[in-house]
């Protein structure tokens, strides 16, 4: 009796077992694409997710700078290199953007409006132009629903959708 090794033609009779078939592999495609259909827009909405509290976070973080400036200057930063962060960009790569209202500078119509084209803040405007980096006054406005708003003098820091 010989002994047949395993890559010996006699050790598979029919060749049925000498790998995948066309079929097999086709499957295997179809299962391994169905979860990347499944998982794919599921990471997109996790790091949309991340992006946004990351952005409220930093918007807070900007906020307690300008007011520990307010308490040593009595007045608000003209911009936020007053401060430091005229740099500092967002999630998406996008500077955060300010506008001091106190000071009475002529730049009203810069100031973010509600959906009664009311201004948001009476002290200064800070925000993040979100997702799609563009922004418009009004939060109405389709490419402002997905900018994060620091709104009612802090009291309120998401998305403008949700204002």
């Amino acid at each position: 009796m010989t002994k047949h090794c395993c890559t010996h033609p006699a050790a598979y009779p029919h060749g049925a077992d000498r790998g995948f078939t066309l079929v097999e592999l086709l499957v295997s495609v179809a299962i391994v694409s169905a979860l990347m259909l499944i998982a794919y827009p599921a990471y997109h909405q996790y790091v949309d997710k991340a992006n946004i509290a990351q952005a409220k976070v930093d918007i807070n973080s900007i906020e307690q700078a300008i007011e520990r400036f307010y308490t040593v200057e009595q007045r608000y930063p003209d911009t936020l290199n007053e401060i430091g962060m005229g740099a500092f960009k967002d999630p998406w790569g996008n500077v955060y953007k300010y506008t001091n209202i106190a000071s009475g500078a002529n730049n009203v119509g810069t100031y973010r409006k509600d959906k009664f084209l009311h201004p948001l803040n009476t002290d200064y405007d800070l925000y993040s132009m979100g997702k799609d980096g563009a922004s418009s006054t009004p939060l109405t406005a389709g490419v402002s629903q997905d900018d994060i708003v620091r709104a009612n003098n802090g009291a309120f820091i998401d998305l403008a959708s949700k204002y």
